[in-house]
């Protein structure tokens, strides 16, 4: 793989297990219904760790705009890669909604949750707050691009004074997976914690697209909250990286 289709692969597979556990939580019979707000956070942070590991070695496992223009203006990340990087994160995340709606197509089919139906598929507030939403996904991010640029590999010195650095494999995606289990278990409630404007974008448009019954808005009136958000809190938080 290149690291456009790394970002694409995995960032498929972050929608198809981040939205998946929400649709078997949300959606009536299935056999995790009900399963709780625990079960969302941790399938969230799981999903992100299989993604890294898939496209971790490749392309960084980004998954993310947030993160690929946080990287930037970090100074850590080429300009020049970030549309590159952010298309295959959008149609990844497209891919990743389409393969939950075929996972539980006859449960959609089911719904008569109009909301719980968009929440598969896109983030919402629970008190409609634009500004206070907006303040919340910028918490959320900053929190997220700034432990980010801290997660390192193991370092030591060799007897002939030369630094080495040791990667982790795959456990080395375990960090940010805790990251983002932590973020949602103290900090999604206001808004669902989207802290990824393609994990949002992307899912929200094959909403749209989808011929169902009780399907319901895609509510783009709050689309743009779950966007601008994180860019401002990836914008933030490289900001004070470059500054300390």
């Amino acid at each position: 793989m290149n690291e456009f289709v790394a970002e694409i692969i995995a960032t498929m597979i972050l929608i198809l297990l981040g939205d998946g556990v929400v649709a078997n939580v949300v959606l009536k019979n299935t056999k995790g219904h009900n399963g709780g707000w625990i079960v969302i956070s941790l399938g969230w942070g799981l999903a992100v760790m299989m993604a890294v590991i898939v496209a971790g070695p490749i392309s960084g496992a980004h998954l993310n705009p947030a993160v690929t223009l946080g990287l930037a203006l970090g100074g850590i990340f080429p300009w020049d890669k970030v549309p590159v990087y952010i298309a295959g994160e959008i149609i990844g995340a497209m891919l990743g909604a389409i393969l939950v709606w075929l996972t539980y197509r006859d449960h959609f089919k089911a719904n008569t949750d109009k909301d719980g139906f968009l929440g598969v598929f896109a983030t919402s507030p629970a008190i409609r707050n634009y500004k206070n939403n907006f303040i919340t996904e910028l918490i959320g991010t900053f929190v997220l691009i700034f432990v980010i640029f801290y997660i390192t590999d193991i370092k030591f010195e060799t007897q002939q004074l030369q630094t080495v650095e040791v990667g982790l494999g795959s456990i080395g995606a375990l960090p940010v997976a805790l990251l983002v289990t932590a973020i949602g278990l103290s900090l999604g409630g206001p808004t669902g914690y989207a802290i990824n404007p393609a994990r949002d974008l992307g899912p929200r448009i094959i909403h749209s697209l989808l011929k169902a019954p009780n399907k319901g808005s895609s509510d783009w009136a709050y689309a743009w909250v779950p966007i601008l958000g994180p860019i401002a809190g990836a914008a933030l938080a490289a900001a004070l990286f470059c500054f300390c």
